[in-house]
């Protein structure tokens, strides 16, 4: 039966994380292709990925990515008993949490530069509203971009991109149940099946409930998913596939502190408090639905093609006692002695969507001693936010200190209808040629033209904002292979990031900033020391407009502006894979100075930026105990530097270690594979700070989870 060689890459491409084995070897050209190519291309036995689709439009080995790219595979998340993208990124240093409360939708950033919620996630190659926390059951892998990614999606933060790769179709069956230290239940199924004459159907259906119970007093919830993966070989050249998944969380948030006075890090507190817990408080609802599909045809030996469209929509209502501010909203700071302001703050039916198609060609051919490897498309990008103003009003004031909590009544202020904020549309082309000279030397050369249209609306449907902007993005690569297993290269790429909004105590609220272009160079090599170790480094520098509020004569002695340059400089180290037979590391080094200057406001002037460590680092172990068959021990280490909480650098979050630590047993129980794991996570029940990020224009420190012990059982029948 043949297994044609373009389209097990393009199986690949949508699920699996390694297309360079998928070889034609077969001359029955009749046959349909084998549909099993499409469920892992990485074994879930593997030390690490191989290749990954995040850098351009199709899968690609990492050693011929040039740019700087982490995979962090389905074992491994299994393996640490991961839920949420926050417990994922422990293992890359690269990227952190940047205003992520527990109960909360989350947000990161990576090389120091926030991601934007409307563009800097993705599934399966599709852009997805980021105001969601994405389920992890049903994903092969979880695949990072770090750097300017103005090519693969044109209007992104200069930070990278996240994207979510579903599981494929499989013969599978497993059932995980799972708690933890503090009572939360979970459970979990994995169903999959081949079927048709020539196992040309596939189907995988993933489906989880988890009752939550916090570390924090007061912030229970539960978390309902479930998801649908479909396949088709509707010949032996074409296939369709179909994925759809629904996820329904209700818990309460928890909110973060302010710096007292504006310059001092809260003290004597604890991670399971919650500050205000009043009884009229809401849990905060999110419900998603990311659904998309694509077609995969095979031209014939040399070109092929694919059509991808999607449709991601998240809904949140949210309902909190905000502690925000002090002294009766005189100041957007805790006052210096603890005191904070209790808001009643509520925006229900608060909706964002994201609707995007793509199609896209994909060739090779040769013109004299030159071969072309080509990638070409067109994409279309909608993005629209439904919500209402809701309502912020001002109940009453309380401290950090107060060992029992104040009660207040709710406001009697209603939120109004929602209505349309903002209608985003982007239109694009992209072209890449990547020229190969030699066996040694290659050149990736392309760019994305964009056509922006944005308008963001009044509650009474006037134009607030118009915007439109026509920008062609390059990025240029040089990539020189001395051996086959060694690939050094230099970038440089373009990306437009949109501007941010002000907030509501500047002069200027409610002005969103313009849009404005980030440009990057990079250098890095890649050395594949053999087929399951890997190590990896690269050199960056990447600037973007600075945008902040800046101190003035004005009436609320501060106007929100884009001015002077933000530059962030980094080398980055890595490896993966199996160092012994019985070792598995992953290992991850990112030194990032982070400075804003010509900003007008010289006390931020060659400031670290707000929430970046200069130095952090990862480190994942996974031991095989051969003395005791089934067994293996594993932990884990993360270091963060001390980071600034304020813009002048006046208050820095204290530098961290954490520890974890786990255990599992892969044994037969009734004839069938049994897993039990169990996990615990901050050993040594460390006291951190684990971010200090901004979220629209204000700064909050969150503090990180205390000892948590996990236990799970999966059971594969």
């Amino acid at each position: 039966m043949k297994r044609i060689a373009p389209l097990a890459f393009s199986l690949t491409l949508a699920g699996a994380a390694h297309a360079a084995g998928a070889d034609a070897t077969s001359t029955d050209t009749d046959n349909l292709p084998t549909v099993n190519v499409s469920a892992s291309g990485n074994s879930k036995n593997e030390a690490r990925a191989r290749s990954a689709s995040v850098a351009g439009f199709d899968d690609t080995p990492l050693l011929d990515t040039p740019a700087s790219v982490s995979v962090v595979t389905q074992q491994q998340m299994q393996n640490q008993q991961a839920r949420l993208l926050s417990d994922v990124i422990k293992n890359d240093a690269s990227v952190a949490e940047n205003y992520a409360p527990a109960g909360y939708y989350e947000n990161f950033s990576v090389r120091g530069f926030a991601l934007d919620l409307a563009s800097g996630y993705k599934l399966d190659g599709l852009t997805i509203a980021g105001e969601q926390n994405v389920a992890l059951e049903n994903k092969e892998r979880v695949e990072f971009l770090k750097g300017v990614a103005g090519l693969q999606s044109g209007v992104v933060n200069a930070g990278g991109l996240v994207n979510y790769v579903s599981k494929r179709p499989a013969d599978v069956r497993s059932v995980t149940l799972g708690t933890d230290s503090y009572g939360s239940r979970y459970v979990a199924t994995d169903l999959g099946v081949l079927f048709g004459e020539q196992k040309q159907f596939g189907l995988r259906v993933n489906a989880a409930h988890e009752d939550i119970h916090s570390y924090v007093s007061h912030a229970d919830g539960y978390r309902d998913f479930a998801s649908v993966a479909a396949s088709w070989a509707l010949t032996s050249k074409a296939l369709l596939q179909i994925n759809a998944e629904y996820q329904q969380k209700s818990q309460k948030s928890v909110a973060g502190y302010q710096l007292l006075g504006g310059s001092v890090l809260p003290s004597n507190v604890s991670p399971t408090t919650m500050l205000t817990p009043q009884s009229w408080t809401q849990p905060v609802r999110d419900d998603s639905l990311n659904v998309n599909a694509r077609l995969d045809v095979e031209f014939n030996a040399d070109w092929r093609g694919y059509l991808l469209a999607g449709r991601s929509r998240a809904v949140i209502d949210d309902y909190l006692a905000f502690p925000y501010g002090s002294g009766g909203g005189a100041s957007p700071v805790f006052g210096a002695n603890g005191d904070f302001d209790v808001y009643d703050y509520r925006s229900p039916n608060d909706e964002r969507r994201n609707d995007e198609a793509q199609a896209v060609v994909l060739g090779k051919f040769s013109t004299g001693f030159i071969r072309h490897d080509i990638t070409a498309g067109v994409s279309m990008l909608r993005r629209v936010v439904d919500k209402s103003d809701g309502i912020s009003s001002l109940v009453g004031s309380d401290n950090i200190y107060n060992p029992t909590p104040l009660a207040f009544a709710a406001s009697s202020d209603v939120p109004a209808p929602a209505y349309r904020n903002l209608d985003s549309r982007q239109k694009a082309l992209f072209f890449t040629d990547r020229l190969h000279f030699s066996e040694q030397w290659q050149v990736l050369a392309g760019g994305r033209q964009v056509w922006l249209n944005e308008q963001a609306f009044n509650a009474d449907g006037s134009v607030k904002r118009d915007t439109s902007r026509t920008l062609f993005l390059p990025q240029l690569a040089l990539i020189f292979k001395p051996q086959q297993n060694i690939s050094i290269y230099g970038s440089y790429a373009e990306t437009l990031s949109l501007g941010t909004a002000a907030p509501f105590w500047v002069s200027n609220y409610p002005v969103t900033l313009p849009p404005s272009v980030a440009r990057q160079i990079e250098a890095g090599i890649k050395l594949d020391v053999s087929k399951d170790l890997s190590f990896s480094a690269a050199l960056f520098r990447t600037r973007k407009a600075f945008e902040y509020a800046q101190p003035d004569s004005s009436a609320f002695g501060f106007s929100y502006v884009q001015q002077g340059t933000q530059t962030n400089t980094g080398i980055e180290l890595g490896a993966n894979g199996n160092v012994t037979r019985q070792l598995q590391l992953a290992a991850s080094v990112a030194i990032t100075q982070a400075r804003a200057s010509d900003t007008g406001t010289p006390a931020y002037d060659d400031k670290q930026v707000v929430n970046v460590p200069r130095l952090r680092s990862a480190l994942y172990a996974d031991y095989t105990v051969a003395q005791l068959p089934g067994l293996n021990v594993q932990g884990s280490w993360l270091y963060s530097g001390r980071k600034s909480a304020n813009r002048s650098g006046s208050a820095e979050v204290p530098a961290f270690h954490v520890f974890n630590a786990g255990v599992r047993y892969r044994t037969a129980l009734g004839g069938h594979t049994a897993t039990l794991r169990l996990n615990i996570d901050n050993v040594f029940n460390k006291f951190y700070w684990k971010d200090s990020g901004e979220s629209l224009g204000d700064s909050y420190v969150h503090l990180g989870a205390p000892r948590t012990a996990r236990l799970s059982l999966q059971y594969e029948f």
